[in-house]
């Protein structure tokens, strides 16, 4: 959790999204990890329209309001949705490349800024963290400056909706037991690292959390949470709000 912004020869998906963006195709995005087989993503996955997206995602959209921010825009499938329902949105990303596909394709308000610069101010009424939004934390001990960082951002009568996945499944056993070792790291603690072309993007850590925890970690920095909807997989949306709001 730097507060820096990616270099163009460092930035896999950043190059992917703006060639698809430009020629419409794009060359295999691929995601590297020590814990999972290697795997693609699919480039046009993050240019998806509002009909496209999942449930939960449909849902995050129709809750904004207000002055809304964007974090980890990508490619901006997200904000494009909610600027042609005439709602007020800024997108940010770290990925120049990213920003520069979101101004061509008609996204008014872009900042290439890390959520993390102090530079970066403002006061928002939504606060979208989207596409497994607790990942920007990395770990499990960055959550509550993730969550303080957000409060810094938030309209005292704001929220913050986030989502998520709890990874237990992948541990689950055929007789419904889990094999987690509670000595170990947080099992949602992943790394990964993404290649495009010949370009390598440095190894990062990218944090999955369940809601009782998620929960329990804003509770405790002075966010009320709310489970909102859960998916079919693992995966939820939760509203996040100032403490007493």
């Amino acid at each position: 959790m730097q507060n820096s912004i990616l270099s163009k020869d460092k930035d896999p998906m950043g190059a992917a999204i703006l060639d698809y963006q430009i020629t419409g195709k794009s060359d295999t995005l691929r995601i590297l990890s020590s814990m999972f087989e290697e795997d693609e993503m699919p480039v046009s996955h993050l240019f998806r329209s509002l009909r496209d997206m999942p449930v939960l995602e449909r849902k995050a959209l129709d809750l904004a309001k207000g002055k809304i921010l964007d974090v980890g825009a990508g490619a901006g499938c997200h904000a494009l949705a909610l600027q042609k329902q005439n709602k007020d949105v800024t997108a940010i990303d770290i990925s120049p490349l990213s920003c520069e596909a979101m101004l061509q394709r008609g996204i008014s308000k872009v900042q290439c800024v890390n959520l993390f610069d102090d530079g970066f101010k403002g006061e928002f009424d939504t606060i979208l963290l989207l596409m497994n939004g607790t990942g920007i934390a990395g770990k499990i001990c960055n959550l509550p400056k993730l969550f303080k960082r957000l409060k810094e951002l938030l309209a005292s009568d704001g929220q913050i909706l986030i989502d998520s996945s709890d990874l237990k499944y992948i541990y689950e056993n055929e007789d419904g037991s889990f094999d987690i070792d509670l000595n170990a790291n947080y099992y949602g603690e992943v790394d990964y690292q993404m290649v495009y072309k010949d370009i390598k993007g440095e190894p990062f850590d990218w944090l999955y959390v369940d809601f009782p925890l998620l929960s329990t970690i804003a509770q405790a920095n002075g966010l009320h949470a709310e489970l909102i909807s859960e998916g079919n997989h693992y995966d939820y949306l939760a509203k996040l709000a100032h403490l007493g709001a």
